[in-house]
């Protein structure tokens, strides 16, 4: 095995089945991460044992500066395509709802480098710095880029509230041969993550900041019933269809202190999983979803 990064995700995997009393060195693949000092988040990573990140941009990170990184940190950095509407330079196609967005993302992934498209956030309620957005998700722009998608065989990274809920199963409904990661898992609860997950098979659901201990926008929307323990109903959920979900941690280097505590976050769920149910949330699925 002379592959590195083959050595390091091997010597993540053994740590990654502790008891679950040990939770914090547990290994993993991070699905959901915003891009912003290559350097310094390769450097965490190493620290706290993650094999790779799917990687989106951030506040300070254009498409070039993405591929630049995943070239000086080959298998570590997974970088996505995002013509999603925070973008300022993408705003005004998507108030016109307009299908030829999907050309921008064509010409990103013909190019090469790229593995997925994402995150869009096509419908994602205000935070501080981060404009609301509440497009239509199976409207002409996001058909657009599904198509692309299904032409390139890559997933699509999905920022889709509830309030949406409609539009997006008809999305799936109509690209069923297209793979969907629902970036966190739209937050949804118990009931809706069960039967949308029962009802479109194309869908993985995605934990990125439901495993934190709070969250800035509502304390429902951890998966935790106490700050530690996993809801029963949540574990319940997981084990009965280990292969439909994805973990990650919405860092985007805004402080270490923070990114550090979404890690951990992460490592302490999955010390609460099952051996089997916790090597494919923590690696298994993000690799059939990228293929490799």
């Amino acid at each position: 095995m002379k592959n590195p990064l083959a050595i390091f995700v091997l010597m993540a995997t053994t740590a990654g089945s502790p008891t679950p009393a040990s939770g914090q060195r547990v290994g993993f693949d991070d699905a959901h991460m915003h891009l912003n000092d290559p350097a310094e988040w390769v450097q965490l990573m190493d620290k706290k044992g993650v094999g790779r990140s799917v990687a989106f941009r951030g506040r300070a990170m254009d498409h070039d500066g993405l591929l630049a990184a995943a070239d000086q940190w080959p298998g570590r950095i997974v970088p996505f395509v995002s013509v999603s509407p925070e973008h300022r330079e993408y705003r005004e196609a998507w108030e016109e709802d307009d299908a030829a967005i999907a050309a921008i993302a064509d010409s990103l992934l013909s190019g090469g480098g790229f593995f997925g498209i994402g995150e869009i956030s096509v419908s994602h309620f205000p935070a501080p710095g981060f404009p609301e957005a509440d497009f239509n998700p199976n409207g002409k722009a996001m058909h657009g880029i599904f198509e692309v998608a299904r032409r390139h065989g890559v997933p699509v990274s999905v920022h889709s509230e509830v309030t949406r809920l409609r539009e997006f199963e008809a999305l799936l409904d109509a690209f069923p041969d297209v793979q969907v990661i629902w970036a966190h898992g739209g937050y949804t609860p118990l009931f809706l993550a069960d039967r949308i997950l029962k009802r479109h098979s194309n869908l993985t659901y995605e934990l990125s900041a439901r495993t934190w201990r709070n969250h800035p926008r509502s304390p429902d929307y951890t998966v935790l019933a106490d700050g530690q323990r996993v809801w029963q109903g949540w574990l319940d959920l997981i084990e009965s269809m280990p292969d439909r979900f994805l973990v990650g941690t919405d860092a985007s280097l805004r402080s270490s202190a923070s990114d550090r505590e979404k890690i951990e976050s992460v490592q302490h769920f999955l010390s609460q999983l099952s051996d089997s149910a916790r090597s494919k949330v923590a690696y298994e699925n993000l690799t059939r979803l990228l293929g490799h």
